[in-house]
């Protein structure tokens, strides 16, 4: 606990038993009370590596895509009592070391949501981020900053930190079950006026690491654009779309 808030992470996972062990080993276990993951219908032995190092696992039947196991992972640490709630990605591409910071602006009050950017600093490109992301990720967020009258260092970012009133309060189950879920649940934070901290995070791109390809990258900038266009529409009067509902 810390300042007497239970603490839990969440683990979204597809085939991580090769770096689901060096994650943990990271994770600071003198303040987090619960670790969860949830299993995408992994092809390996991620949850029976899970188990073993004594993580709560839920184990999905079938693939319900990214989005898709990110609410489970929610869902059940609200269910397990969490105050906070933090969600990293169990491939080693994001220091756990950082969630002690993350969750001492969740618990301080200031924040009602704590994002681990990659783009405050240097860390991206040092960190093997491809160009190519590194491109589209600042040409996105320079038009999600203008088109929902924010001001982010980046929306993209897998490692988040959130406060459970944030969570109760956000229709989640009207966002996406693929990739495009993290954005459009940003865009929900903004639209319901929570406050974001950031901060910097390095980040590590190797073989092990999860990425989406060229492909699925092109349909979640798209996705980004959809989402951003939505917002203004919404804020403007002139279109409601279902994930602004609140």
């Amino acid at each position: 606990m810390m300042d007497g808030k239970r603490i839990a992470v969440v683990l979204p996972a597809y085939n991580a038993a090769k770096t689901l062990q060096q994650t943990y080993d990271e994770i600071p276990m003198d303040i987090v009370d619960d670790v969860i993951l949830t299993d995408d219908a992994s092809k390996d032995n991620t949850a029976e590596l899970a188990r073993s190092l004594g993580i709560h696992v839920i184990e999905h039947n079938r693939n319900r895509g990214y989005g898709g196991n990110q609410k489970t992972c929610y869902e059940s640490a609200l269910a397990r009592g969490a105050d906070i709630i933090i969600m990293l990605h169990p491939d080693y591409q994001y220091s756990p070391r950082l969630i002690r910071a993350m969750a001492a602006m969740l618990t301080s009050g200031h924040y009602g949501v704590v994002i681990a950017s990659r783009i405050l600093g240097k860390g991206a490109l040092k960190g093997g981020m491809p160009l190519y992301k590194y491109v589209a990720n600042r040409a996105l967020t320079l038009t999600q900053n203008i088109l929902m009258n924010a001001k982010l260092s980046e929306y993209h970012t897998g490692y988040r930190g959130w406060r459970k009133e944030v969570l109760e309060a956000l229709p989640l189950d009207l966002c996406s079950d693929d990739f495009v879920f993290d954005n459009q649940m940003l865009a929900q934070v903004v639209n319901a006026g929570f406050t974001i901290g950031e901060i910097s995070c390095p980040t590590r791109y190797f073989a092990e690491a999860s990425s989406i390809n060229f492909r699925r990258s092109v349909k979640y900038g798209l996705g980004v654009l959809k989402t951003s266009a939505a917002y203004r529409l919404n804020r403007l009067g002139i279109y409601r779309d279902k994930i602004f509902r609140k």
